[in-house]
């Protein structure tokens, strides 16, 4: 994997991040960490990763609206962005499915190697 792609991880579950952040870097992909939607957009438009790790259930802006800011920014439209969330149901995954994410993962039956697998088929 290229030392130059960016993985940015959303995510205010700070143990969850921690060991997503310290999977990134066993598999030499580089991160950005955020722990809530706003610092999330601040940092997704000035530093432009290369893929959007997503919770949906966040302070200050949650994801379904960072979700729809970004798609709708000719700029972030095209990062790849895959779910990870508690928000099972299938309303939630039809909402984001529709707002453009390319994969969904429950957190409840989390594996970070599938999540890191995921990443690295989409960081191509």
């Amino acid at each position: 994997m290229n030392n130059e792609k960016k993985v940015i991880i959303v995510e205010d579950e700070v143990a969850l991040s921690k060991a997503l952040q310290a999977s990134l870097v066993e598999n030499n992909i580089g991160f950005l960490a955020a722990y809530d939607g706003k610092e999330a957009l601040d940092m997704i438009n000035s530093q432009k990763p290369d893929l959007i790790l997503l919770d949906l259930m966040l302070p200050k802006l949650d994801g379904f609206a960072l979700l729809k800011i970004l798609k709708d920014q000719a700029e972030t439209k095209d990062i790849p962005v895959i779910v990870l969330s508690n928000l099972g149901q299938e309303d939630s995954i039809a909402k984001a499915v529709e707002l453009g994410i390319v994969d969904y993962t429950v957190k409840a039956t989390v594996d970070l190697e599938d999540v890191i697998d995921k990443i690295k088929k989409y960081l191509v």
